[in-house]
């Protein structure tokens, strides 16, 4: 399961994990996040889930620790653990879930897709209730903000995203998306608004709210939405969820691929 544009999951600016840069690297296409959506390219390693029954799809496995053997394409097996962050309502067999090593969120059918082998429970539901401060996590939910990444040779890379909500389940960590790479990511972003690492960008934050139609953002949930592509063949995903802070910001999940995208869908409707 190739982890995509990710870092490593504790975000370390002095320890990397083995084989991934020590920052984010850029985008595809340099499509922006929580912008106008446009067309995206497809990671060649992804392909769209199959299906498969489990014993564990009666379970509720949300809050609990996974693992799982992965089946890549050319026979190779890989092992993973990580954390299931979320059921996605509206299609209750896609599961978000954030993997040991990895920033981004991954959303997958676990209990359908073909690849994923010998899935198991470690653990009961992991302990919610070391929440921050909630003051303080209002004050970055919802902004526009500079995130500083150590980049080579000690350089700070500045990326410009949204912090979108606090994560379920683990409640220190946040969303976040980047102008350069429009997919979920997570971090514990407090540590790094407290060190400087993550600045509100005022003039962005304190620009009125679009005149959004809120029947229109009602009805775009569940609904599937089709991207055209460079090469002009088309990309289809689902609306999943709809970003309580900016309303108009849409988490989608595309058929070919197990990132989770974020955009501004009613500036583009």
């Amino acid at each position: 399961m190739d982890p995509g544009p990710s870092t490593s999951a504790q975000y370390s600016r002095t320890q990397e994990a083995k084989g991934r840069p020590n920052r984010l690297p850029k985008g595809a296409n340099g499509h922006e996040a929580a912008k106008d959506a446009g067309p995206i390219e497809k990671n060649a390693a992804q392909e769209m889930p199959n299906s498969r029954s489990s014993s564990l799809a009666q379970n509720n496995i949300v809050g609990c620790r996974i693992s799982h053997h992965w089946k890549e394409d050319n026979g190779r097996i890989t092992h993973w653990k990580g954390i299931v962050l979320d059921q996605i309502a509206i299609k209750p067999s896609l599961y978000l879930v954030k993997y040991d090593g990895i920033d981004c969120v991954y959303g997958l059918e676990l209990h359908r897709d073909e690849r994923i082998l010998f899935l198991k429970v470690l653990s009961d539901q992991v302990d919610t209730s070391h929440g921050p401060d909630p003051i303080l996590a209002d004050t970055i939910i919802g902004k526009a903000v500079e995130h500083l990444f150590e980049g080579e040779h000690g350089c700070k890379d500045e990326w410009r995203g949204m912090v979108l909500a606090q994560a379920p389940v683990l409640k220190a960590w946040f969303y976040i998306t980047y102008e350069k790479d429009p997919i979920l990511y997570m971090y514990q972003l407090l540590d790094d608004f407290k060190e400087g690492d993550l600045r509100i960008i005022p003039h962005l934050d304190e620009a009125p709210p679009p005149d959004l139609d809120l029947e229109l953002m009602d009805g775009l949930i569940g609904k599937h939405v089709e991207y055209a592509k460079d090469d002009g063949s088309k990309r289809v995903g689902m609306v999943i969820h709809q970003v309580e802070a900016k309303p108009s910001v849409y988490f989608i999940k595309f058929e070919d691929d197990f990132h989770i995208y974020v955009y501004d869908l009613v500036k583009k409707i």
